[in-house]
């Protein structure tokens, strides 16, 4: 264990690992197949950085999250440690370069989806490189007990007979039934069942619901009676620079941050905020993720999440120090109505996504069943008008 917190203080700056960390990662160390249940904020991703680090070779990070994977990557490169990642959009050369990389070049972590796992070509790659470790983030995917089922994940123990026997796996998820732990250890083909826990219970993270109709006067009422950095949740990209500017008139520093931002402004933004430059970020749900600013003493949401999960681990990014935050949310009376239009929007019935599914193989001529891996430029705009959809049905059927 000597070596682990010595590199948890060369590289993070901790001086101690958060419960369960240290456990997970002795497992780990020990070789053993392991499948760790920890809440958002627990700090999964070190318990396979740190052991990574301390072992001779690469380790494998599946996951089905392109932001996290280019979050965590940049986080890992600005700590000095080599990481990259391969996903959905890179050209066949890019591809080649990075697997290359990961065989020639040292590297220690390798992220990618587990579409890409069984590509002949990342088969090929995988025979040449030293890997130490497997880690699958999000491990309830592989389960048909689990709430987000991904018939890729189904693959992932395949690649374990191209890996040395000894090569352990580290399993991770915030959300697991039994079932689905049972069922996950088996998909995986765990050696022997080896499952950690950590309590969901955040005992210093107080939750609460204001009910009002002003929510930006509330909001402005709460940053003013407490102290420290906060995040704003909100659905729409044009509200999160309305909201930032309404708290800058009132002498609370803040910045927005949104999917459509370049990668160098949600760069910028994000570390001045993560060095406190800043105080508050008001964000949509694209904020967050991978991000590991312990010192968050409040999260609000202006607007209902979608789901208990999502809201979960927004809540969540607050008072990872263990120290007192808060998550709020503020709740009009109209937002039953918003949020049950929300759920018909973004749910679409079955017959609509069957019938956008078949709509896209003749607008791009491709036959049911065929196109995996293939990229087409496509107008949303241009294909509503052309098969008489709307653009709030298109956009849903497609997520």
């Amino acid at each position: 264990m000597d070596r682990y917190h010595e590199i948890l203080k060369k590289y993070w700056g901790y001086d101690a690992f958060r419960p369960l960390q240290e456990t997970i990662i002795r497992s780990v160390g020990a070789g053993r197949d392991t499948l760790a249940l920890m809440p958002t904020g627990g700090g999964k991703s070190l318990t396979f950085q740190v052991p990574t680090l301390a072992m001779d070779g690469l380790c494998l990070v599946v996951t089905p999250l392109i932001a996290l994977m280019k979050d965590q990557v940049d986080n890992l490169r600005r700590r000095g440690i080599k990481a990259t990642a391969v996903y959905m959009g890179m050209t066949t050369t890019e591809i080649d370069t990075q697997l290359d990389n990961c065989i020639f070049g040292d590297y220690k972590f390798l992220y990618l989806s587990p579409e890409r796992l069984t590509t002949e070509r990342f088969l090929t790659k995988l025979r040449a490189m030293h890997v130490c470790l497997l880690a699958v983030d999000e491990c309830h995917c592989i389960s048909q007990w689990g709430y987000d089922f991904r018939p890729s994940y189904l693959r992932i123990a395949e690649i374990r007979e191209a890996l040395p026997t000894d090569v352990p796996v580290l399993a991770l998820t915030a959300t697991a039934t039994p079932q689905t732990v049972d069922d996950a250890q088996e998909k995986l083909r765990f050696r022997a069942p080896n499952v950690l826990r950590k309590s969901f219970a955040r005992p210093n993270l107080t939750y609460l619901v204001r009910h009002c109709d002003d929510k930006l006067s509330q909001l402005i009422r709460i940053l003013q009676r407490t102290r420290g950095s906060a995040v704003v949740y909100v659905r729409s990209r044009q509200r999160t620079a309305e909201i930032a500017s309404a708290l800058h008139a009132e002498g609370i520093t803040a910045t927005f941050f949104h999917a459509g931002l370049s990668r160098e402004k949600k760069s910028e933004r994000q570390r001045t905020w993560m060095d406190g430059q800043l105080r508050v970020m008001v964000a949509t749900n694209a904020f967050g993720m991978g991000i590991d600013k312990p010192d968050v003493r409040l999260v609000v949401h202006i607007d209902i999440p979608s789901s208990l999960e999502e809201y979960f681990q927004e809540a969540g990014r607050a008072g990872r120090d263990e120290q007192r935050a808060y998550a709020v949310v503020l709740c009009a009376s109209s937002d039953i109505t918003k949020l049950n239009k929300r759920i018909t929007d973004e749910y679409p019935d079955k017959e609509v996504i069957a019938r956008v599914y078949e709509s896209l193989g003749y607008y791009f001529q491709i036959a049911s069943g065929f196109g995996l891996f293939t990229t087409h430029d496509f107008s949303i705009a241009e294909f509503c008008t052309v098969y008489k959809f709307s653009l709030t049905q298109v956009h849903h059927a497609l997520k």
